[in-house]
């Protein structure tokens, strides 16, 4: 005990490369439904850059193929922290040893999830890893790194503790504003919707008119002098008349938090320009615990006649300062008469709503959405070769903050229920449960279309090549796919015996070099044996002998 407590007091950081330590992505940024968790450290564009540990501690985690991080390393250190090292090419050989030794005892095929006790593989600040690769949703060689409260696992600023390893002498830079009139009690510029404007400059000679009460977004980036990405703002302000009414600092995330973002921003005008704005007032909905807000959740009432001097100071984890000043004249307005929304088809963001169709029923409980919204339900009819008819709740894209349930009835008789699942556009299998005569699953968006769809077909196994290619090459390959619900997992044994085969990046092929496996080399037959089952449960099986 006392040993563990001495070192997390004296527990030292460093560099997780050996080069230079340069960002392509920092903590906070927003993404689409989720912030970014970590820093994306950049690798020169290429592969296979040394990756070491932060920091004294043990790997405790291996995962390859889980959260779209590709390879991950996971160490848990004694002050409480655990880093994660995502998007790897490979590991140092003695972890791939213990990975190894897990995947064969445990039998892993498509995923490994490999935890691992403090004494199997402790290691110190600097020691080598791993290599840095471009594995999982990585669209660019790079090493993605996030620090966590190993309890909570609550997400941390990874420059809280690698901060002297950043240059950056560069202010965060601010490209505009958006102003947000409340609906039917202000207006902005004359108008009652959404307006955006450039800064021309930190102060604006142009001033604006508002009446009634308006919130504001800005759009901003930060930056450092050793890359050029657009990093995300730390440190947000907005003042009025010198009184701050918002601000944020990203320091740590909750990681039920994540799909916050597109509540904290406005993920309608990313959708259409790619561009964040993100609010600096609350949202009834928002729940980041990160943001503070005056009295009125920081909407701005323009209720006098003269001039309002808004302000926005940003700043980044090395305190860079940048500041940005517009003039807002209170300028009386007829404002417009909100509209009754329609009861039966309005979702409320603080208490639990429901709608129902015929063949249908969704439920969304409190704290789904930003705000309340009303719903626009389309119907597509079940046609003779349908199980149910099609439906969508929302004329765009409407994500939501976790999983709400949808229910949708069959029209059909079939003949295994089991086989029955709840699909989106694209054909994207989500999954569900029958029961009388209804298929259930969860959703996270409102805007797509979905039905139910039948799967009682197996997955098709494919050999790379001829077996007889096999014993010159010493590599087996096997292509594995399903036209339907989607593989869930497959398993390949020689002569009865579990063997590792590793999933190809990007590519449903799978791969075994047998010089890496428990089958000796003695130029007899052996016989290879390959299952794959999909989501519903099909399973299909390909035998076939070699020599080897």
């Amino acid at each position: 005990m006392l040993t563990t407590l001495l070192l997390a007091i004296n527990l030292s950081f460093s560099s997780p490369v050996r080069h230079e330590l340069s960002l392509a992505g920092n903590f906070g940024e927003p993404r689409p439904h989720h912030f970014h968790g970590g820093i994306d450290v950049r690798t020169d564009g290429v592969e296979k850059k040394a990756v070491l540990s932060v920091a004294d501690g043990y790997v405790s985690r291996v995962t390859t193929g889980l959260l779209g991080f590709g390879n991950a390393v996971y160490i848990t250190h004694p002050n409480g922290v655990t880093t994660v090292y995502a998007h790897l090419h490979s590991f140092s050989s003695r972890i791939e040893e213990l990975v190894k030794r897990y995947r064969y005892k445990h039998e892993c095929s498509l995923t490994t999830d490999a935890h691992f006790a403090p004494w199997e593989c402790p290691v110190s600040e600097g020691q080598f890893i791993a290599f840095s690769g471009n594995t999982g949703s990585s669209t660019a060689p790079h090493l993605h790194l996030e620090f966590h409260d190993t309890k909570t696992w609550k997400m941390l600023d990874p420059l809280n503790y690698l901060s002297e390893f950043v240059s950056d002498s560069v202010p965060p830079m601010a490209h505009g504003f958006m102003a947000y009139p409340q609906y039917g009690k202000g207006v902005f510029c004359g108008g009652s919707a959404k307006q955006n404007y450039g800064f021309t400059s930190n102060t604006m000679e142009r001033h604006f008119t508002a009446w009634g009460k308006v919130g504001f977004a800005i759009w901003a980036d930060d930056y450092t002098q050793t890359a050029y990405n657009h990093l995300g703002v730390r440190n947000t302000r907005l003042l009025c008349d010198g009184k701050e009414v918002f601000s944020s600092t990203v320091d740590s995330i909750p990681i039920y938090s994540n799909r916050q973002i597109n509540i904290w921003g406005d993920y309608e005008h990313f959708r259409r320009t790619r561009v964040w704005y993100l609010k600096s007032f609350i949202e009834p909905g928002c729940r980041l615990y990160f943001m503070r807000a005056d009295e009125n959740r920081g909407i701005i009432d323009f209720n006098e006649e003269r001039t309002y001097t808004l302000e926005y100071i940003l700043k980044d984890h090395k305190g860079n300062e940048s500041s940005y000043t517009f003039f807002v004249e209170g300028t009386p307005t007829p404002l417009p008469k909100s509209v009754k929304k329609n009861s039966r088809q309005t979702m409320r963001c603080n208490i639990t709503s429901q709608y129902s169709l015929p063949g249908m029923q969704l439920v969304i409980p409190s704290g789904m959405i930003g705000n309340d919204i009303v719903l626009h339900p389309v119907t597509t009819p079940c046609e003779e070769d349908m199980l149910s008819a099609k439906y969508s709740f929302y004329d765009k894209s409407c994500p939501l903050v976790n999983d709400v349930e949808l229910g949708i009835y069959v029209k059909q008789e079939v003949k295994d229920p089991s086989k029955l699942y709840i699909r989106s556009n694209m054909r994207k299998y989500l999954g569900g449960e029958y029961k009388n005569g209804w298929v259930t699953c969860g959703i996270r968006e409102l805007g797509n279309a979905y039905e139910v769809a039948y799967d009682d077909e197996k997955p098709i196994i494919n050999t790379v090549g001829e077996p007889e290619s096999w014993t010159s090459t010493g590599t087996i390959r096997l292509a594995l796919s399903d036209k339907e619900s989607g593989l869930k997992e497959y398993k390949v044994c020689i002569d009865g015996r579990f063997v590792y085969f590793a999933p190809q990046e990007k590519s449903n092929v799978v791969l075994c070099r047998l010089k890496d496996t428990p089958v000796k080399k003695t130029g007899k037959s052996h016989r290879l044996t390959v299952s794959a089952t999909d989501n519903r449960n099909n399973t299909a099986t390909y035998t076939t002998r070699f020599t080897w």
